[in-house]
């Protein structure tokens, strides 16, 4: 049996945007690691994420922000549209009272971003098809048994595996939980420019959440989050009738101006997606283990939230720099008396402890916030305009204002 093991030092579960950012981290400071992904080929499903200030920092740090920047168009504020009318009413430029100098906030194609980490590692880091159905224990080395009959035996095993994470189960984390929402997704070319403004175009009300922003002069990136109640019953057939779906979200828009139906109408089949919004529990991260010995979790392995405040991806990109940062200090500094697993250990306790609060945070914040934009009622349209005029902006900035650090202290 011994003879069948594998040995790898840092095992990394999943080469989503997590598991990349934390081989790109790992290989920076010098240390190899191997990334295992179930697909057969690269995952790009999302088409495109909002990344501010706090992802931009964290993208310089592995050094890659400013390739990213080339690609994708700097927002400046809202376009708000009413509830009523559906028209857009006024406008909010993002940092209007001056406190958050220097903020960024682009849209960015999953593609892009992934591709170009891909481009960063050591050939042969990804292992594709290689799915994840078991974790056993050897002394202290960690056992990772694959789809395939092989297993691998690391020191340092980390799930960057989605809300469905293998990872987070062994650790005994709770499975994540439906906030009771879904969103359809999608991405649409214009060949000839948008013309759009470089602005988040925003609708909120009636159970509804719908915008758009672009991503560059010719790519516009939309998005839809509902509650399942307004769902007819042919949900089931959208993954197979993707059609139903912009047909459901054009009914859901025909008070906005022609340009936002539009942006839905011309978007193809197969640049449209539909998922149930779920999130972890705040207090299952603030109590749970997201960290045992040498294993631990990060991005939406850690904390799946809602898309409210465009922060999931965000804080995956702060997880993996923070843990990069924390294993290269428990491996690279010049050994004292305690040994490589002990070092591991508390590298990982240490990231562990940095980002524990933090996701507690965010998850909160986001699912208030998407509780009060979506809600119906007269008082809620009422404290929703209130509070998007004078604070919505402000709470995405003041979240985004995190600093991760570099991987060097």
């Amino acid at each position: 049996m011994e003879e069948n093991h594998e040995d790898v030092d840092i095992l990394i579960v999943g080469a989503g945007l997590a598991g990349l950012t934390t081989a790109l981290s790992l290989h920076r400071l010098g240390l190899r690691s191997m990334v295992l992904e179930s697909s057969e080929s690269l995952r790009i499903t999302g088409f495109a994420l909002t990344l501010w200030t706090n992802a931009w920092r964290a993208l310089d740090a592995i050094g890659i922000g400013n390739t990213l920047r080339q690609k994708s168009t700097q927002m400046k504020g809202f376009k708000i549209a009413s509830p009523d009318t559906g028209l857009f009413t006024s406008e909010q430029a993002l940092d209007k009272d001056r406190k958050f100098e220097g903020y960024e906030s682009r849209c960015v194609k999953r593609k892009d971003l992934l591709e170009t980490m891909v481009s960063e590692l050591p050939p042969g880091t990804i292992r594709y098809s290689s799915k994840v159905v078991a974790i056993d224990e050897l002394g202290r080395f960690k056992l990772v048994h694959l789809a395939d009959g092989s297993i691998l035996k690391t020191k340092a095993l980390i799930g960057c595996d989605g809300v469905n994470s293998v990872v987070a189960k062994w650790l005994g984390l709770d499975t994540p939980v439906s906030v009771g929402r879904s969103a359809i997704r999608g991405l649409v070319e214009f060949p000839d420019g948008s013309g759009f403004d470089p602005m988040f175009h925003v609708n909120f009300g009636g159970g509804v959440r719908f915008g758009f922003l672009p991503v560059d002069d010719k790519t516009v990136y939309w998005f839809c989050t509902f509650t399942p109640s307004q769902v007819p019953t042919y949900e089931e057939d959208w993954q197979v009738n993707p059609i139903k779906m912009k047909q459901f979200v054009l009914t859901r828009i025909n008070k906005m101006p022609q340009e936002a139906q539009d942006v839905v109408e011309r978007t193809t089949l197969s640049s449209i997606s539909y998922a149930q919004l779920k999130f972890r529990l705040p207090w299952n991260v603030l109590f749970g283990n997201i960290v045992k010995d040498n294993v631990c979790v990060a991005g939406d392995a850690l904390h799946p939230m809602t898309p409210d405040i465009g922060q999931g991806g965000c804080s995956s990109l702060e997880d993996s720099v923070v843990l990069g940062r924390c294993l290269g200090e428990a491996l690279l500094k010049k050994p004292n008396e305690e040994d490589e697993f002990e070092r591991i250990k508390k590298g990982l306790e240490k990231y562990g402890k940095e980002r524990r609060w933090r996701s507690f945070s965010l998850i909160s914040v986001a699912y208030c916030v998407g509780f009060m934009q979506e809600s119906k009622g007269k008082l809620m349209s009422f404290l929703r305009k209130v509070w998007f005029s004078s604070y919505t902006p402000t709470a995405f900035l003041k979240m985004a204002n995190y600093e991760c650090g570099n991987l060097v202290c």
